[in-house]
């Protein structure tokens, strides 16, 4: 099937034949490497289009013609689901591999930069595609590298971050490998299309927390969260733009609805847990996303937050809900890559990462602007926009799964109330952003900053009208020909016209310009400002970081705050402690005194002899 060698095969062996070229030339690498995602595109459409069937061929000729057991391995799953989730894998990949051309540039800290970006498309791909575990596990333990290598770079700050992305997704890839061997043990099949496990008992529980531990991991959902937060902030834009904001979010939100809809029958209380985990995930991550200077770092708690929508659509386990997970996940892989290109494009021209740093750059940067207001208007849920789509289905899924009964059904208020919560943290986290980067007045060593080139703008528009134009068509083309097919029909709880909402924002919008055009707004005084008598020589201007220090020090959430700052809700701090702990116990047992040693090698020779015995 060629759809699958092209979309596959061809970014993984084209990134290998990169490696041969000079980095001197990076530019021409990266022409190939956007030649590439485009075939690589047309091909998954191709793909999509195809109708769904299990495949099992030798897509490897290399390998030889007769090796069965190479074709038992070789077994593609090609479903609604996965198609869907490749062919955006490959958009993405044309849209950040455009971008990168004029982003990344010869002088760039990422050695083999297209090299790596190649084979994550192909080996993401391959990862969704897959129908046998072994092969999934295979193509998901190289997005584990390739993740490292598109961060690691030239200073401390950047190479933790690095470390530490790779320790928890390696950490997690060991346990999922523990889960598929348990899934053999109950199915006596690696093939997930064949695989159905009850979580009645003990070990199928098991089994399905190993695996979400995986996928909660790649998606970033708390606990497992914090490496994504520094990973968009000492990273190149454009990878943030790849992994964390798309490519990560679509395998480990489409692995999570793998297990909980395919290889496992989940009981009312791993629902439960699923609703917890989304509710917790959607507030931490929005209130830590307020406190945030380095506006890369608040996209990534904001990017952290999201998931949160996505896993509760998914664990309320409706066929409605489920919809508003998959759209949320489509959507936030939209906005959120739409919103890192932004901001990589800011940090191109001023240099500045901290939001103090930046401002009144609407004028400077109109289209990066413009863009940036669509994708934060999407993610914040502001209608006519595709973000508000998806959400208003978890709404609305949320109040038709209190229709039920169960201990998770109960509380559906609980679910809702923080649902709603989450998205008022986000609009405030992006009333912050786009104020502190594009509004004010435009900070004095940034006044000859001018617009990025159309290599970095085009991508950010495609992505910017996607976001309107899948608001504008979702409750009559999106959701029921896109949507639809990937969680059962559906009846809404709640009706809404994205028509006629697009058409009164629209209508709003030409009164507002006839009123400023034809009104008397712009005749207005001005003066001079002053204080205590004095004239005030410069304008004064307000600070986008100012206003949100209270929230911090609020009694409610100082407490939250102070605990982050600690560590306390970062599972790879924690763990580092505790074995830092221990090792220092240890430390202080080898003094170097040799009946000490003589002393330790007899209590184990006792406590082996004990053992023994009983």
């Amino acid at each position: 099937m060629l759809e699958l060698q092209y979309t596959i095969l061809l970014p993984i062996v084209a990134g290998i034949a990169l490696f041969i070229l000079p980095e001197r030339i990076k530019a021409v690498k990266g022409i190939i490497a956007v030649l590439v995602s485009g075939t690589a595109l047309f091909y998954s459409y191709l793909l999509f289009q195809a109708p769904d069937s299990i495949v099992s061929q030798r897509i490897f000729p290399l390998l030889g013609a007769s090796s069965e057991g190479v074709n038992d391995l070789l077994v593609f799953n090609i479903d609604t689901l996965s198609k869907t989730i490749v062919l955006f894998i490959c958009f993405f990949g044309l849209m950040i591999s455009l971008y990168s051309l004029s982003y990344i540039t010869r002088d760039s800290r990422i050695q083999n930069y297209y090299s790596y970006f190649l084979i994550t498309v192909g080996a993401s791909a391959g990862a969704v595609l897959s129908d046998h575990l072994l092969l999934f596990i295979t193509f998901w333990g190289v997005l584990g590298l390739t993740l490292y290598k598109l961060i690691k770079g030239k200073d401390e700050k950047s190479s933790a971050a690095a470390k530490k992305t790779f320790i928890l997704i390696g950490a997690s890839d060991s346990i999922m490998i523990f889960g598929i061997g348990l899934l053999w043990v109950l199915a006596k099949t690696m093939k997930m299309s064949e695989i159905s496990v009850a979580t009645t008992g003990l070990l199928g529980v098991i089994a399905f927390i190993t695996l979400l531990i995986g996928s909660l991991t790649k998606a970033g959902a708390f606990p497992l969260h914090s490496w994504v937060p520094d990973y968009a902030e000492t990273a190149p834009a454009s990878s943030s733009a790849f992994l964390p904001a798309s490519l990560d979010k679509l395998l480990g939100i489409y692995f999570l609805a793998r297990i909980s809809l395919n290889l496992f029958v989940l009981n009312q209380w791993l629902h439960l847990v699923l609703l917890i985990i989304g509710g917790v995930t959607i507030i931490s991550a929005g209130l830590m996303a307020l406190v945030q200077h380095n506006y890369k770092r608040l996209l990534g708690f904001c990017a952290v937050s999201q998931v949160g929508y996505m896993v509760t659509g998914l664990g309320l386990g409706t066929p409605i809900g489920i919809a508003g997970g998959l759209f949320h996940l489509m959507n936030h892989a939209l906005y959120k890559s739409g919103l890192f290109l932004t901001a990589g494009s800011v940090e191109k021209r001023t240099g500045k990462e901290d939001l103090e740093d930046v401002g009144g750059l609407s004028r400077s940067m109109p289209v990066t602007f413009i863009t940036a207001l669509i994708c934060a208007m999407s993610v914040s849920g502001v209608p006519p926009f595709s973000g508000f789509a998806s959400k208003w289905l978890i709404y609305q899924g949320i109040i038709e799964f209190g229709k039920a009964a169960g201990p998770a059904n109960k509380v559906w208020m609980v679910w809702l109330i923080l649902a709603v919560f989450g998205s008022a943290l986000t609009l405030a986290s992006f009333i912050k952003f786009i104020s502190g980067i594009y509004l004010g007045r435009l900070k004095k060593g940034l006044k000859d900053v001018k617009e990025v080139s159309i290599l970095m703008w085009l991508p950010q528009i495609i992505i910017a009208l996607l976001c309107t134009g899948m608001g504008i068509a979702s409750a009559r083309f999106i959701i029921p020909k896109l949507v639809t097919p990937l969680s059962g029909e559906f009846q809404y709880a709640g009706i809404w016209s994205s028509g006629t909402i697009t058409g009164l924002v629209l209508v709003s919008v030409v009164l507002g310009f006839i009123i400023y055009l034809f009104g008397n707004l712009k005749k207005f005084r001005t003066a001079e400002g002053f204080a205590g008598g004095e004239t005030i020589e410069e304008a004064g201007d307000y600070s986008a970081t100012e206003f949100y220090k209270t929230i911090s020090s609020f009694k409610p959430f100082s407490y939250f705050y102070r605990m982050s700052e600690k560590g306390s809700f970062d599972i790879y701090d924690c763990t580092k402690r505790l074995v830092l702990g221990i090792n220092s116990i240890f430390s202080r047992c080898h003094t170097g005194i040799l009946p000490l040693y003589a002393l330790w090698v007899i209590l184990g020779l006792i406590v082996i002899v004990v053992i023994l015995l009983i």
